[in-house]
């Protein structure tokens, strides 16, 4: 086992060089230029459009698209993942994460945009994602085919372990259960709720996504409160490291961008085309719609679950940072705990002993559902991909689909958490190294639809319309046609 870890580790580095960070920082970067900051200018917009919306019988609801992307995004990336950018970032880290999280959100709404105009329909459901983009929108199917076995290689069976193993590690943290009953139950609930297809999944996540978020942000604020005297040195410390000023984190300012920008994009999943799958299956008159609300759930699952994360983290001080150039420890204030979710699961039961002493309990309950609704989002990206390849999956196809997914996810269980983390690295990586680069070359097709958006509300048109002609796309499955009359029937 420590050989294939070895192995990992080393593949990892090969496939995280700094070329790769330098670029899903620079496409988020250049998209909001390009698209003038609409994180900011469309934010009263994200908010009307979200909310907007009722039942459909054709995909799922925009807000159930929002849930399940929400879902997905927030996970272990943002509890547990903060705490590997903390280890090996040092403080600063956190910072970068937010730097990635506010420009990252152009980059979701990007995929989003391009998810929804080149999705196609099957029956009921709307199918769509990069797969769909690449072979429809850059005219490379051979590169599309590639994209999606990497996808589903990568989401299916390389990323779903880490997301096991840390319910099972905080379980048994809290409560003492053992990790195989854990992972056996934990397998067969997810089973239970993906063998129900893409409607239950979508009904699933919306009942759990914004339940949870507002549960973590409300003990987030209480553990604040009680340590608001702590806060502005907290704050000292992450802006001192990000920048490299800090005398102690000021040494490993290369780590505290890498690790903040590759924990950054698996806690929002922006970059390697996960949001586009979930936001092509939702009903939408307009791509842009699904680009807004896909953007604000980048914004919840960064700057909420991830500062608060971070926060508990840095104001208990249980949390290590090591030098990864020398294997110095630079900060030991955990040193008989693995870096992962058992430090905020630590942190919040040592800053609120006689006020709350159960919140560590309750957090493990809450990582739980986070994985679980993360890995329903990762089951419905799996099988999208395997319907883009395989266009007619029957009920054999699909139950091995599903049977090997859950496989991963009960190895994840019992397998070496650092080998998981490892190899959850390289799946995020080989996907966004294709994903990004086709993003950037279809950069002009977003700025149109996003413009055609704008031009039609400016116009006093209160829920635009997608022509696919704009984009000269053949609307073959009939997904936009019905809002054209529609419209013109107005």
């Amino acid at each position: 086992m420590e050989n294939f870890v070895a192995i990992t580790e080393v593949i990892k580095n090969v496939v995280w060089s700094n070329i790769l960070v330098i670029l899903l920082m620079g496409a988020g970067i250049y998209f909001s230029i390009r698209l003038k900051f609409p994180q900011l200018r469309f934010f009263k917009e994200m908010i009307r459009v979200l909310k907007g919306n009722g039942d459909t019988s054709d995909g799922i609801t925009p807000f159930q698209a929002f849930a399940t992307a929400l879902g997905a995004r927030v996970g272990v990336g943002n509890i547990a993942g903060v705490a590997t950018a903390i280890y090996f970032g040092g403080p600063g880290a956190l910072f970068w994460i937010w730097a990635f999280g506010f420009f990252a959100t152009c980059t979701a709404l990007s995929e989003a945009v391009l998810g929804q105009a080149y999705k196609i329909k099957t029956g009921n459901e709307y199918l769509g994602g990069p797969a769909f983009y690449i072979e429809r929108g850059l005219k490379c199917k051979p590169l599309a085919k590639i994209f999606a076995i990497i996808l589903i290689l990568g989401i299916g069976i390389l990323m779903p372990g880490i997301q096991m193993d840390a319910i099972v590690t905080t379980l048994d943290n809290a409560y003492g259960v053992n990790t195989l009953v854990t992972a056996i139950i934990g397998t067969a609930l997810i089973g239970i709720i993906i063998w129900g297809g893409i409607k239950r999944i979508g009904r699933v996540a919306e009942g759990m996504a914004p339940f949870m978020c507002a549960i973590y942000l409300l003990f987030g604020i209480a553990v604040i409160i009680q340590n608001i005297t702590k806060v502005p040195e907290v704050f000292s410390v992450i802006f001192t490291s990000a920048f490299g000023t800090n005398a102690i984190f000021g040494g490993i300012l290369g780590s505290a961008v890498s690790w903040g920008v590759r924990r950054g994009i698996f806690s929002t999943d922006a970059g390697y085309g996960s949001g586009g799958i979930m936001a092509a299956a939702a009903e939408a008159t307009h791509p842009a719609k699904q680009g807004l609300i896909q953007a604000l759930s980048i914004y919840l699952s960064i700057f909420i679950v991830c500062t608060i994360s971070g926060l508990v983290i840095l104001l208990s001080g249980i949390y290590n940072v090591v030098d990864e150039s020398t294997g110095a420890m630079l900060a030991q204030g955990a040193p008989n705990l693995e870096q992962g979710a058992l430090w905020v699961q630590t942190a919040l039961n040592n800053l609120t002993p006689n006020t709350i002493p159960w919140e560590g309990k309750i957090l493990s309950v809450i990582i739980a559902l986070f994985a679980l609704t993360t890995l329903l989002g990762y089951y419905y990206q799996i099988e999208s991909n395997v319907r883009y390849l395989f266009r007619n999956v029957g009920t054999l196809g699909r139950t091995i689909l599903r049977l090997a997914f859950l496989a991963a996810i009960f190895i994840g269980g019992i397998a070496d958490s650092s080998m998981l983390w490892n190899v959850m690295d390289i799946g995020v990586a080989c996907m966004a190294w294709i994903n990004i680069i086709v993003v950037l070359l279809l950069s002009n097709q977003v700025v149109k639809i996003m413009k055609d958006y704008e031009i039609q509300k400016k116009a006093g048109v209160m829920e635009p319309v997608f022509n696919p002609k704009l984009l000269n796309i053949e609307d073959t499955t009939q997904v936009w046609s019905k809002y054209q009359k529609e419209s013109d029937s107005l």
